[in-house]
């Protein structure tokens, strides 16, 4: 009976220790049982020259890995690599083999194998097989400006027509040097595009590169040959007044909340002139920097003069510099052209459009602002009564607006801006119909006739 119960007891240990044992390899993390995780970042293509990046984590480590391009004419290692010191992840550069570019295959297949230092699966570990299938496209986009304005002027603007084809074709923009991206609206026929152009008055300089792009990383470049003419803005110098502070400034601070709590009456021109002009202006480059997807055939335009009988009171890119008593505070570029007639006179776009805001905005008070097409919008300011509303469309002559004197306004009179795709350009160049046939009509026309020549 004893030797029953001394037998028992051996049992039930062996089966506490494999029990145990069991429990113990479950729960051990060097018996982990989840697979490495391979990523590698791809749209599907690949040009054979840009190095697919690939990353590989494991929670136990790396062991191994391997990396294979397998085409019609067999495989070939691409990367691998055996670890003495585990590594939890990698990072890869895999650059193709020096013969890939002479491969005539029209798609390809990446295997990658990863191996991790589990002791799971009888001290095997744990392994992971994924493949990729890659498109194969060596051929950059064709890319060529058709036609374009001669000139452009600083804080004007210009056209550009080109062609840009791709059967894999991703993105084309236009790259300035100040690091603003113009987008291109499809023109006339597939594979052209065109584009308005402009030169902000705070850039001293200014180039535009065509750049296409597909989807196996090709990419093409054309600069824009404009001929650059620069033009002197003015400096105003402008010497703050106590009662100026005291009216206009007092009953501005008032409505905004960034001036709530402040009794310095400078601090309060500051931020109004400053911080809120910035937000104000930060709304207005929002809702301007839209272009349409739609192909365009052309686009014809009257000369814009919205304010009949009207005297220009302040000019579009003055440079206005503030002082008191004799010590600089502030200063601000004036964005448009300040026309005034008659108290509340009717203003009346000379040119069809949608109304895509009409609200009240800070310093600009009611404003709304319509968009002709190809990202050219204009602006109407210091309105006191607006007669349209977001989303209408209007035709040429229209009653839209009243001139008035809200927001920062000193007099009734209309702030007149004309912005392309954000940027702010000189209204007196759209208001020039010898302009506008020069560097808008002549352009399409010269485009259309090399494109059905073509």
């Amino acid at each position: 009976m004893r030797k029953k119960n001394k037998s028992s007891y051996g049992v039930m240990f062996l089966i506490a220790v494999v029990i145990i044992g069991a429990f113990y390899v479950y729960t051990s993390a060097m018996f982990e049982r989840d697979m490495p995780k391979i990523t590698m970042e791809n749209n599907g293509y690949w040009n054979l020259k840009t190095p697919l990046d690939v990353s590989i984590e494991d929670k136990s480590g790396l062991k191994s890995y391997k990396v294979v391009l397998k085409t019609s004419g067999g495989a070939t290692t691409l990367h691998s690599e055996q670890f003495l010191e585990i590594k939890k992840s990698i990072n890869l550069k895999v650059e193709p083999p020096k013969s890939a570019y002479a491969m005539k295959d029209d798609e390809i297949r990446i295997v990658i194998e990863a191996n991790d230092a589990s002791k799971w699966n009888f001290l095997n570990g744990n392994s992971t097989l994924k493949e990729y299938k890659l498109k194969v496209d060596k051929k950059r986009p064709q890319l060529g400006v058709i036609a374009n304005s001669y000139k452009i002027k600083k804080g004007g603007a210009a056209l550009v027509i080109f062609q840009a084809s791709d059967e894999n074709l991703k993105e084309i923009y236009i790259q300035t040097n100040f690091d603003k991206k113009f987008k291109p609206q499809p023109f006339y026929k597939e594979g052209y595009y065109i584009s308005l152009l402009a030169w902000p008055i705070t850039q001293t300089n200014f180039s535009a590169t065509i750049i296409a792009k597909d989807y196996a990383n090709n990419s093409a470049k054309t600069s824009v040959p404009l001929y650059l003419k620069d033009k002197k803005y003015r400096v105003s110098n402008i010497k703050i007044t106590d009662k100026f502070l005291n009216g206009k400034i007092a009953q501005l601070a008032e409505e905004f909340m960034e001036t709530q709590g402040v009794t310095d009456s400078i601090e309060q021109f500051k931020i109004i002139n400053e911080d809120i002009r910035e937000k104000n202006e930060n709304l207005i480059h929002e809702i301007t920097s839209k272009v349409s997807d739609e192909m365009i055939s052309d686009f014809k335009l009257n000369k814009m003069y919205p304010l009949k009988n009207a005297a220009v009171v302040a000019h579009f890119g003055d440079h206005r510099k503030y002082t008191y008593n004799s010590e600089y505070i502030s200063e601000s570029y004036h964005l448009g052209l300040d026309m005034a007639s008659n108290a509340m006179a009717k203003i009346k776009p000379q040119n069809d459009g949608e109304v895509v805001f009409s609200d009240y905005n800070g310093l600009y008070g009611n404003m709304p602002i319509v968009h002709h097409g190809l990202g050219l919008y204009t602006l109407y300011g210091h309105c006191s009564t607006l007669n349209v509303n977001r989303g209408d469309s209007i035709i040429a002559g229209t009653h839209m607006a009243n001139t008035g004197k809200s927001g920062y306004a000193m007099g009734d009179h209309l702030h007149f801006g004309v912005l392309i795709q954000g940027i702010e350009v000189r209204p007196a160049e759209w208001m020039d119909s010898t302009w506008m046939k020069l560097n808008i009509g002549d352009v399409i026309k010269s485009a259309k006739e090399i494109i059905d020549r073509g």
